[in-house]
């Protein structure tokens, strides 16, 4: 295959990842994550392809298949494998600032259901922050608001919104 067609195809199934998960079929989807990082792992070394960006993506897709799928250990692999790009790189104005929220979001998940409640309130403070401070289009955003809050009251509140005057999210800084 030449470059730009394992590019393409690679795109391709990292849009049907992203299909697969508005249509709730997370097995699927997470097919689809992995089949992308496959295909893209097959362009020589010597191609400018952004590889840790493109897997920062597949990994955010695969994050949130696996939350779906109830895999809250491996979802939490693949948020810090995607959060490791997301945090160094991440644009939450660009449109990857939707996989940044949303992998940040199934990190919280994940972490609630395998008993670290503070940390999973820490993270979804973090969430509501970032969709406040998103400008532009985001689905799913009042769905991720509403199921946050929930989780927030089942934990008890445990997060505390950092309302100082003169406040700035530590992501602005990067963004």
């Amino acid at each position: 295959m030449k470059p730009l067609k394992e590019v393409a195809m690679s795109y391709m199934a990292l849009a049907e990842a992203q299909k697969k998960l508005q249509d709730g079929m997370y097995a699927e989807a997470a097919a689809e994550s992995r089949k992308a990082m496959e295909i893209s792992r097959t362009m020589p070394p010597e191609e400018a392809f952004d590889h840790d960006g493109f897997d920062g993506l597949c990994y955010a897709a695969l994050a949130a298949a696996q939350a779906g799928m109830d895999e809250y250990a491996e979802c939490l692999q693949s948020a810090d494998k995607a959060l490791r790009y997301f945090n160094r790189r991440g644009e939450l104005q660009q449109d990857e600032g939707r996989q940044w929220i949303a992998v940040v979001f199934s990190k919280a998940v994940a972490l609630q259901e395998t008993g670290a409640p503070d940390a999973a309130a820490k993270l979804l403070g973090v969430v509501k922050e970032m969709i406040a401070e998103r400008k532009g289009e985001l689905p799913g955003k009042e769905e991720m608001l509403r199921e946050a809050d929930r989780r927030l009251a089942i934990l008890g509140g445990r997060s505390k919104p950092a309302e100082k005057k003169g406040y700035r999210a530590w992501w602005e800084f990067w963004s």
